[in-house]
């Protein structure tokens, strides 16, 4: 059961969000509604995930393949979309295709080619991000922008893949102006895949900002935000 302070807790915190949200869209003048609301549930029990999806918030994000699995198997988002958003291993890849409505942090041609085959086993089309490291940062998964061009040639020649766009995730220690280049720099690295205009893809996805930056990150572009604390509140990692 979750305690009713809890659940009061997540629903003010939400409406908040969808406030800022809307606000820093318009500050852009970008319609709200281009942004979806993704809560990143890394940790977060069946229970809280199952409460939140009735909140206003568009889809469930996944770091771990496990909690992903568990999640959906017991319906926890309620008929809304889940996505991964974590580091995937190639031996992993057999759970999540088919489970996620998106991968958003592909990064290797070989994570490419194992999706790709899981997909056709299936017989289904798995919608993909590509994750860019957008502060070379050696500690962090994704590729660097020059980097780039070969990996999207190679995911838009998979006939069971379909590109929707790119994600990323800013140096945790930068600075506001610091981050904010490193969105715009995001933004225009998608209008250029775009105009590429690759076949299996659909480059209308950019997938940034979370908790402490999400409006800055809809003020330069972002489609997607990924917030967890700010929805569930302090992670308490003893509970994995």
């Amino acid at each position: 059961m979750i305690p009713e302070t809890q659940k009061q807790q997540m629903t003010e915190a939400v409406a908040r969000i969808r406030e800022r949200m809307a606000e820093a869209a318009r500050r852009a003048g970008r319609d709200p509604a281009e942004v979806s609301l993704c809560a990143a549930c890394k940790t977060r029990t069946v229970e809280e995930v199952r409460y939140s999806a009735d909140l206003p918030i568009d889809l469930f994000g996944e770091n771990h393949v496990q909690e992903l699995v568990e999640k959906t198997d017991a319906g926890a988002y309620n008929g809304k979309p889940g996505h991964f958003i974590g580091h995937l291993q190639t031996n992993k890849v057999n759970k999540v295709v088919g489970r996620a409505a998106l991968i958003q942090s592909v990064d290797s041609t070989r994570l490419l080619d194992k999706i790709e085959a899981a997909a056709a086993r299936l017989g289904l089309t798995q919608e993909i991000l590509i994750e860019i490291n957008i502060g070379a940062e050696e500690s962090k998964s994704g590729v660097g922008p020059d980097d780039l061009w070969p990996l999207l040639e190679a995911a838009a020649a998979k006939e069971h893949l379909r590109l929707r766009g790119l994600m990323a995730i800013p140096p945790a220690d930068a600075d506001d102006d610091q981050t904010r280049r490193f969105f715009a720099e995001m933004r225009e690295l998608l209008a250029a895949a775009s105009d590429r205009h690759y076949d299996n893809a659909q480059m209308d996805i950019l997938s940034m900002g979370m908790s402490h930056d999400y409006a800055m990150a809809i003020e330069e572009g972002a489609t997607i935000v990924r917030v967890g604390t700010a929805i569930y509140g302090a992670r308490d990692y003893s509970k994995k």
